[in-house]
């Protein structure tokens, strides 16, 4: 089984707190930790951007980033949201088995 972490960012905390829980309680993520306040420089639309926004970092299966990306689009306020897989190398067994068991599977 191929596990990852999904990377997105919200402009508040309720917004990051919607899409963590609407993500576990639909067992598309085995967890979603939210690192507040994190600062983003960027430019949009010829404009140099400032904000502090919500990490959400959601740890799941690589089968399931369609369906997490489908329920982050749905739930997220942005125009463009930040959507990124990265892939999980190795880690530890034991954790790896505790996301496969809390995740649904592909059918």
């Amino acid at each position: 089984m191929n596990f990852c972490i999904i990377y997105t960012l919200t402009n508040n905390e309720d917004e990051a707190k919607k899409i963590a829980h609407t993500l576990v309680k639909e067992k598309l993520a085995a967890c979603c930790n939210i690192v507040r306040n994190v600062m983003s420089v960027y430019e949009w639309k010829e404009q140099i951007c400032e904000d502090n926004e919500h990490l959400i970092l959601i740890k799941t299966k690589k089968e399931l980033f369609e369906e997490v990306k489908n329920c982050i689009l749905k739930n997220h306020s942005c125009e463009l949201p930040a959507i990124i897989m990265l892939p999980i190398e190795t880690g530890s067994q034991k954790f790896l088995d505790w996301i496969g068991e809390n995740t649904k599977n592909e059918i």
